[in-house]
C-alpha cells in the first residue's frame, strides 16, 4: 500500500505546491526549516486548510474529497490540546465517543504509552512529556486511518523529549498505520521515520527512504552541522572480551561499543559524517576500529562549512564523510575509485 498527496494553494505571499508518495504504514517525517510549508500541508491532509487543488490518496482512496469529520485523522499537535476540565481517563475516553468501532483497545493505549497511574489526574497536574502521552493516546482511540502529528515534541525539554520517544517508537511498531510527523529535529528523524520528505518554500524537494535521503551529499541536509549517515543495522555477534559488539550494515561489519541486547536484534544507528576519516591505504598502529573498504560514489562541495561532502559505498550501505578539498585533491578522490572509511566504534551512534 502507499500513501500519496499532491497540494496547491496559493497564498498572498507563499505558495504552496507539494507531492510525494511513499509507503504505508509508515512513519513519513516533513522535514525543513520553519515557515516552508510543513504545518500547512497537514492542515491541509486533515482538511482543516480549504486548498486549491488537493488529492490525498490512503487505501486507494481520494480522502480529499471526504468531509473533514469523514477523513478519520487523528491529530496530534505541540501544546496536546486536553481538555483541563477533564482528568486523563475522561481526556482518553473523548476520542471513543465519535469513533467507529475499530482496533485500538483503551486498555491497549494506556498500556503502550505507560499512562495508566496518571487516570484520575487533570492535565494540569502532569508534565510536558506526560500530557503529550494522552495527547497522542486520545487521538489513537480515535481509530484514525491516518494520525498526523505536527511538532509532538517541540515544546519539551531535552529530559522530557528523551522520555516520549521510545513511545513513539513503540507507537509506530504497535499500530501499523501511517504517520505523518513534522519536525525540524533530525534526531527525531532519525529515530523515527521511514521515509524523509525534504521541504524547503512550500516544495517537497526530496523524498524516500530514510537512509537515502539523510546521505545524499547533494541535498540540503547534508550541509547541516549534523549530517550523517542513517543506516538498518542487525547485532551479528558480541564479543564481551573486548567489550565490543558486532553490527551488520549490509554485507559489512561495524564494531560498536558492547550493547546490552540480544544477537540478530534489528536497530537504526547514525555516523556523522564529521566523524568518518577517508584513506587510500591501510593504516597501521591506529585506535580506530572500523576500517571499512569502501568506493566513491559521489563528491559534492559543502559551501557553507569550507569543505566537501563524499559519499562512500561500504556493501549495502553508504556513508557521508565530510573533508577539505585539500584532502580530495591529495587522495585523488573521484567517483568509482577505491576508498577506506575509518569510524571510530565510539562514534556510532545507536538509536
Amino acid at each position: 500500500m502507499s500513501f500519496s498527496i499532491a497540494l496547491q494553494h496559493r497564498f498572498a505571499d507563499f505558495k504552496l505546491d507539494v507531492a510525494f508518495d511513499a509507503p504505508a504504514p509508515g512513519v513519513i517525517a516533513l522535514f525543513g526549516p520553519s515557515g516552508c510549508g510543513k504545518s500547512t500541508t497537514v492542515a491541509a491532509i486533515a482538511g482543516l486548510l480549504k486548498t486549491d487543488a488537493a488529492q490525498v490518496m490512503l487505501h486507494g482512496q481520494d480522502i480529499a474529497r471526504l468531509p473533514t469529520e469523514h477523513r478519520r485523522i487523528g491529530m496530534v499537535f505541540q501544546d496536546g490540546r486536553l481538555f483541563p476540565h477533564m482528568n486523563v481517563a475522561a481526556n482518553l475516553r473523548y476520542g471513543l465517543k465519535r469513533a467507529p468501532k475499530g482496533p485500538v483497545g483503551f486498555d491497549d493505549v494506556v498500556a503502550l504509552l505507560g499512562i495508566g497511574h496518571l487516570l484520575a489526574r487533570k492535565p494540569a497536574t502532569l508534565s510536558g512529556g506526560e500530557r503529550q502521552r494522552v495527547a497522542i493516546g486520545r487521538a489513537l482511540l480515535a481509530q484514525p486511518q491516518l494520525l498526523l502529528m505536527d511538532e509532538p515534541l517541540a515544546a519539551l525539554d531535552a529530559p522530557r523529549k528523551a522520555e516520549i520517544l521510545p513511545y513513539l517508537a513503540q507507537l509506530r511498531d504497535a499500530f501499523h498505520l501511517p504517520i505523518i510527523y513534522v519536525t525540524h529535529a533530525l534526531e527525531e528523524v532519525a529515530r523515527l521515520a521511514d521515509t524523509l520528505v525534504l521541504m524547503d518554500a512550500g516544495r517537497a524537494i526530496a523524498a524516500g527512504p530514510v537512509a537515502e535521503i539523510a546521505r545524499r551529499a547533494d541535498l540540503p541536509l547534508a550541509a547541516r552541522d549534523d549530517a550523517g549517515a542513517i543506516l538498518n543495522a542487525r547485532i551479528a555477534a558480541h564479543d564481551p572480551e573486548r567489550m565490543l559488539s558486532i553490527l551488520d550494515i549490509g554485507g559489512a561489519h561495524l564494531l560498536v561499543p558492547l550493547l546490552n541486547m540480544p544477537v540478530e536484534t534489528a536497530l537504526r544507528v547514525r555516523i556523522p559524517a564529521r566523524e568518518v576519516i577517508i584513506a587510500t591505504e591501510a593504516p597501521r598502529g591506529i585506535s580506530v576500529h572500523n576500517v571499512l573498504q569502501g568506493r566513491v560514489r559521489s563528491i559534492a562541495p559543502d559551501i557553507v562549512h569550507r569543505a566537501v561532502l563524499v559519499e562512500i559505498s561500504v556493501g549495502q550501505a553508504v556513508l557521508l564523510a565530510r573533508i577539505t578539498p585539500d584532502a580530495v585533491t591529495r587522495l585523488v578522490l573521484v567517483p568509482g575509485a577505491s576508498a577506506l572509511a575509518l569510524v571510530k566504534s565510539v562514534a556510532v551512534q545507536i538509536l
